[in-house]
Order: C-alpha cells, then sequence, then structure tokens
C-alpha cells in the first residue's frame, strides 16, 4: 500500500472545504458549515482519543473502531439524535469518497468507513407546532408603534407565512418580494435551491407599512429586506438576534397564553405553518413544495403528527369504559414507509 504523508488528512480537508464544497460543488455555505462541523468534531475527537496534537492526526486513525466511538460520543455526550448521528456519519463518508478520488491510497479508509452502521431510528419524532392562538399572542408582543417592534412583528408575520427557514428570511433581498395581482416571494434554500411563495394579502399590509418606514429612501432591489443599523451602516439581521426576540415575546406571551410553548424558536413558526396547512386540507407534496424540501419523506413528519394528534383527541373524548378504548394507541397509528409498502403490495 502506499504510504500517505502526515499532512494528507488536512492538505485534502483543505481542498475540500475550500475548493470542491463551495467551488465545484457550488453549495451553500449552511451546507458546507454543516460538513465541516462534522469533520471538525472528528478530528478533534480523534485527538482526545489518541492523546495527540491536531496536527499529528492522520488518517491511519480513521479506523471503524474510532468512528463507531466518535458516534457514541455524539449519542450519549453530546445527546445527538441518531437522524443526527447518521448525518455526520454520512458527511464524513463524502470526505472520504472525494479523498479517495483524489489519493488512491486513502481508499482503504473509505472501505474501513463501510464496516460502520448507520444508527436505527427506533421510531418517528412527533414534531412540535404552535396553535394559531400562540403565534397570534406571541406576535402581538411586538409594539409596531417602534421601529423595531414594526420589524419584528413583521419578520414573525413574514416567516409564518412563507414557512421560511431562518437564513432564507435573513437572505431576502426586496427585489425577491414581487407585489402585483399574485403576490410572491422568491426564497432562496438549502443547496442553492430557489422556489416561489405565494404571500397573502394580510402579509402585504404590514410589507407596506414596513416598507414605508424601513425603506421610505431610494430603492437598492439588492439591498436586504431586513437590517439592523451599526455604527450608521446597515447590516443584515444575525439568527442569533432573531433567535433572542423570539425567545423575549414568546417568554412574554406565555403570561397570557397557556399555548406558547417554552422553547419559542424560529423553525417553530415552520413547523407550525407547514401543520396548519396540512391541517387546512392541503396535500403533503405540496406542503413539501412550499418548504422547499428535496425529499417528501421529510415531510411525512407532519402526517404523523396530525394522526397523534387526532389520536389524543378521540382519547379524551372516549370515555374509559368503552370497549374501543384500549384500542386507542400512537402505534396502530405509526406510519413507516416499509409498513406503507407492505400495505400496497400486499404483504400486510
Amino acid at each position: 500500500m502506499m504510504k500517505l504523508n502526515d499532512n494528507t488528512l488536512f492538505m485534502l480537508l483543505h481542498d475540500y472545504l475550500k475548493v470542491y464544497l463551495p467551488k465545484q460543488r457550488k453549495l451553500s455555505p449552511n451546507t458546507i458549515r454543516s460538513y465541516r462541523e462534522s469533520l471538525e468534531l472528528l478530528v478533534d475527537f480523534v485527538k482526545t482519543k489518541k492523546k495527540v496534537l491536531l496536527q499529528d492526526v492522520t488518517f491511519e486513525m480513521l479506523t471503524a473502531d474510532i468512528i463507531n466511538a466518535y458516534l457514541d460520543y455524539l449519542e450519549n455526550d453530546r445527546n445527538c439524535t441518531a437522524t443526527t448521528c447518521n448525518n455526520r456519519l454520512a458527511s464524513i463518508r463524502a470526505f472520504l469518497v472525494f479523498a479517495a478520488d483524489r489519493e488512491i491510497a486513502t481508499a482503504v479508509y473509505l472501505s474501513e468507513m463501510k464496516k460502520v452502521p448507520v444508527k436505527k431510528l427506533n421510531e418517528i419524532v412527533a414534531v412540535d407546532y404552535m396553535s394559531m392562538a400562540a403565534i397570534s399572542a406571541i406576535a402581538e408582543q411586538a409594539d409596531a408603534d417602534t421601529p423595531k417592534g414594526l420589524r419584528d412583528k413583521f419578520f414573525m408575520v413574514l416567516m409564518y407565512d412563507t414557512g421560511a427557514r431562518v437564513q432564507e428570511m435573513i437572505d431576502i433581498k426586496l427585489c425577491d418580494i414581487k407585489i402585483g395581482k399574485t403576490p410572491t416571494i422568491t426564497l432562496h434554500g438549502k443547496g442553492g435551491k430557489i422556489r416561489s411563495v405565494p404571500i397573502m394579502e394580510c402579509t402585504i399590509q404590514h410589507f407596506q407599512k414596513y416598507m414605508s418606514v424601513f425603506h421610505c429612501e431610494s430603492r437598492n432591489d439588492n439591498e436586504r429586506l431586513f437590517y439592523t443599523v451599526s455604527y450608521g451602516q446597515r447590516h443584515p439581521l444575525s439568527a442569533s438576534c432573531i433567535r433572542l426576540f423570539l425567545k423575549q415575546y414568546g417568554e412574554s406571551a406565555r403570561q397570557n397564553c397557556i399555548d406558547v410553548p417554552e422553547n419559542v424558536h424560529p423553525h417553530l413558526w415552520r413547523h407550525s405553518r407547514a401543520m396548519h396547512l396540512y391541517q387546512g386540507g392541503m396535500d403533503l407534496t405540496l406542503v413539501s413544495q412550499w418548504l422547499g424540501h428535496a425529499n417528501l419523506e421529510v415531510t411525512q413528519v407532519y402526517a404523523h403528527a396530525d394522526t397523534e394528534h387526532k389520536r389524543k383527541a378521540i382519547a379524551a373524548a372516549t370515555p374509559s369504559d368503552n370497549p374501543l378504548y384500549t384500542k386507542l394507541n400512537s402505534e396502530r397509528f405509526t406510519i413507516s414507509d416499509e409498513d406503507m409498502l407492505k400495505r400496497l403490495t400486499g404483504l400486510r
């Protein structure tokens, strides 16, 4: 077997993260950040486990045993879900595929990686979402008579209406919003994927009021819709700033509305919009397109969550002495692709 230089690992990591992913694959910064975090955590883990300096970590240390130990560390010490562990594992595999293509001597480590099994997903995790009463209560905490309150309120209204991810909200430019007979907004999602989402009339009213305060001067279509001002300069809103004001409004709203959950975060608004669309009769395929999901299986979680919601409502309305009561259990309503396939093909 060809012998590798001690710095081969870090040379290939540099080429992968700095050249291949951004310039050849043209992946989004968020996607690259996910790959980087997975690989950084791995290298740090190997360094600690082997008791070596960071620069002394080599491909030879990336054995199946060390990768398995790394996954156990993620699950047990960092409390990562099986899905997160599998995503980390997929990121490492993707890097090793790249490395094997660039340096044939590393192919043996890709082969070693194939011995590592993915984490078993034992159950479908029901998604958390808010009621309309909770959403309204939170939005009402923003004082629209002040510039900051006006901005925050419109941000919440638009985030709910579009079901956008927090980064998609941050990236919105003035040119992305089209006001006409059918108002729409263009969202720039993961992996450079673009989708157009309709905007409701009430959201347009909030938009026009917001524009009259925050973009009343001559418009630059490439300017960010949402911004903060620091030292006289406009800067895009940061994700941390958004999480902070949502948390604060949530804590304030919870004093008067018991429906408001303890942890109000940006993605909760996306989940809530998706659930409300599905409960309102929108087909899952259309909900998937609305959210910009690459795979319909990801959207399936909303169907499961809604089914569980109905089960609890039925259970609450059914007397305990009813003979049907004992048959009300969540397992009967849990849907998996394998179960569905067996039913469709007659195996069940």
